[in-house]
């Protein structure tokens, strides 16, 4: 029998749809559909080939979408040592800036910078850390995000195990007394994200299964799934 959840849907989520898998020849109209679609966040995520096995995308690219629309652009920082660049995706046009635990000797130096920068500071961690590694800096973040694939690429399977992540979190951000946001990212797509929401995500990033249907009907599939506000 499947666990139960440990909270109810929630009344509205927010869904932040990755542009990793937005067609970048088109990116102002990608981001435009979003807008129309009554979305609020967009997702920005940024590899540098060493912390991940992979190159995707940088400054040059958060300044434009920073140019082209209004969104709020939530930035994962998957690099090395994040701290040497945060005064520089600020600039760019982050609005929040999420790093990895895994990837800086020193997390709530990088917190607190971000923080200093203005923006709103979020972390993570792989799938595979241990949650109590992410424990220390809670109190001190906006954000929390729960990676349910192993960072890298897009369009990987959901790791089941991530949802028990999620209620562990959400358990710990509760008794802190934490308005932190918890969001999920990886293998998310509307058969489960009502599970996800239930469990205690307030934020759910999304990629191909937003853009590959297209933004309009993509954004709608998670709509009907959760039956609440998706902004």
């Amino acid at each position: 029998m499947p666990s139960q959840p440990s909270s109810p849907v929630s009344a509205s989520v927010i869904l932040a749809p990755s542009l990793l898998s937005c067609d970048f020849a088109r990116l102002g109209e990608e981001l435009a559909g979003l807008e129309a679609a009554g979305l609020s966040w967009a997702h920005v995520d940024v590899m540098d080939g060493q912390f991940v096995p992979n190159i995707s995308f940088g400054l040059p690219i958060l300044a434009a979408a920073r140019r082209a629309s209004h969104l709020y652009m939530d930035v994962h920082l998957m690099i090395e040592q994040p701290e040497r660049y945060l005064a520089d995706f600020a600039a760019a046009g982050a609005d929040g800036l999420t790093v990895q635990v895994e990837s800086t000797r020193h997390i709530h130096r990088a917190v607190g910078l971000i923080r200093e920068l203005g923006k709103r500071a979020g972390v993570t961690l792989n799938p595979g850390t241990p949650l109590e590694m992410i424990r220390p800096v809670l109190a001190d973040v906006d954000l929390v995000l729960v990676m349910s694939v192993n960072p890298g690429f897009g369009g990987q399977q959901f790791i089941p195990a991530s949802l028990e992540r999620v209620r562990t979190l959400r358990r710990w951000l509760d008794e802190l007394g934490s308005s932190a946001d918890l969001q999920v990212d990886g293998g998310v797509t509307p058969a489960n994200a009502p599970d996800l929401v239930r469990a205690g995500a307030t934020h759910l990033v999304a990629g191909s299964a937003v853009f590959a249907p297209g933004a309009a009907a993509g954004v709608q599939a998670f709509r009907d799934a959760l039956e609440v506000s998706v902004l």
